[in-house]
């Protein structure tokens, strides 16, 4: 599945929940998203524009992306399965070499609206931000209007590049 995303930083949380409910959005998800981000020693994954993941988020998933491109907005290939356990997923990664090279934990705040989802995100130290994703390119830009911006107001920068912009 591809997935086709954007984000919209700095935002004020409680105009954006207020848009989104006056569209008729419905929130799927309000708590707190933690994520470790694997690698083998030689950074092969990251270096192939790919990242392995491992989060929870109310249930337990291992993703696989794969840029695809990053242009006007960010599109991956995910690959994504939900696993039941995640203590002995995480040790099946580090059994097969690989390493852990990043933790993260958010809160996060998930609207649903037809095939779009927004996603409110903060990280400690980190401004509050919008995340919107499709599988439409088209659909995702007509939804950044229909919440009061434009593309000029959005970014496609991965959650490495956002934490490194905001240092």
């Amino acid at each position: 599945m591809n997935e086709t995303e954007v984000k919209i930083l700095e935002i004020n949380k409680e105009e954006i929940i207020a848009k989104l409910e006056s569209l008729g959005a419905e929130k799927v998800f309000d708590g707190v998203v933690d994520s470790i981000f694997f690698d083998f020693p030689d950074n092969r994954i990251y270096n192939n524009k790919t990242l392995l993941r491992l989060r929870k988020e109310g249930n337990i998933k291992l993703t696989f992306k794969k840029k695809i491109s990053k242009d006007e907005v960010k599109i991956m290939d995910e690959t994504e399965i939900i696993v039941d356990d995640f203590k002995t997923t995480k040790k099946i990664l580090l059994n097969l070499g690989l390493s852990e090279v990043k933790k993260t934990e958010k809160k996060r705040i998930s609207y649903k609206l037809k095939d779009v989802r927004f996603e409110i995100d903060t990280y400690p130290g980190i401004p509050t931000y919008l995340e919107i994703e499709t599988e439409d390119v088209e659909l995702l830009k007509e939804y950044v209007k229909k919440i009061g911006f434009s593309m000029k107001n959005t970014c496609s920068l991965s959650t490495i590049e956002l934490m490194e912009h905001y240092k």
